[in-house]
């Protein structure tokens, strides 16, 4: 609302008004017709911007944080190296922290390609030791948005020596169908992957794999 009166202020400064000598003497609004209905028109304009705007920042998005037991330092290793994303995210990864590095996150190493998790993501961009930016798909049995792309970005800040807030932004959503049911498994999924950060950092070890590992070459 305020860009709106902002916009508005600009868009029509307030003309000086001529001093009445006769405080009797009527008022006379100098406006033609032409130029009343063009102020009108103007205004309408600024309010469908001002509303566009706002529909804009409600756009749906998900928000995740957490404290994390460790130097920042540290928790930008876990975040931006192979064998920092294998210590609590996912058992098989290839990560190069640059624009457009890989950022393959592979949940099912023994799954055919392009079905092994987030495979062929790519990094979008990197702020040294405080952001990470990055592609990201749905699952696998979410097929009809599966080929699309979303985004997100990690950043993370030092709360002292021994603790760093880490806080995920995704955004990029459709809406309806299988994206709906993309975001709904989402919405727990990076809350479940901020717990198992934190757990290997509680923990001072990376998360041991095996037992998933053994499930998934044998299922029952």
């Amino acid at each position: 609302m305020n860009l709106f009166l902002s916009f508005l202020r600009f868009s029509f400064p307030s003309s000086p008004k001529k001093r009445r000598s006769n405080l009797l003497e009527p008022r006379v609004d100098n406006d033609s017709p032409k130029e009343t209905e063009m102020n009108r028109m103007l205004a309408t304009l600024a309010l469908l911007a001002c509303c566009a705007t706002l529909v804009h920042a409600e756009e749906r998005a998900l928000n995740k944080a957490a404290i994390i037991g460790a130097p920042v330092a540290e928790v930008w290793k876990a975040w931006t190296t192979s064998e920092g994303i294998q210590s609590f995210f996912a058992p098989e990864a290839f990560v190069e922290a640059k624009p457009m590095g890989k950022f393959w996150i592979h949940f099912n190493p023994y799954a055919a390609p392009g079905l092994k998790g987030a495979d062929d993501m790519i990094v979008l961009a990197v702020q040294e030791g405080k952001m990470i930016s990055f592609t990201w798909n749905a699952p696998p049995y979410l097929p009809e948005v599966r080929g699309q792309r979303t985004y997100v970005t990690v950043r993370m800040k030092a709360l002292n020596d021994k603790e760093t807030e880490v806080t995920l932004f995704h955004g990029g959503w459709g809406d309806g169908g299988q994206w709906d049911d993309t975001y709904k498994y989402f919405d727990t999924a990076w809350g479940k992957v901020l717990s198992n950060l934190q757990k290997r950092f509680v923990e001072q070890k990376p998360i041991d794999w095996t037992p998933f590992l053994e499930r998934l070459k044998n299922p029952k």
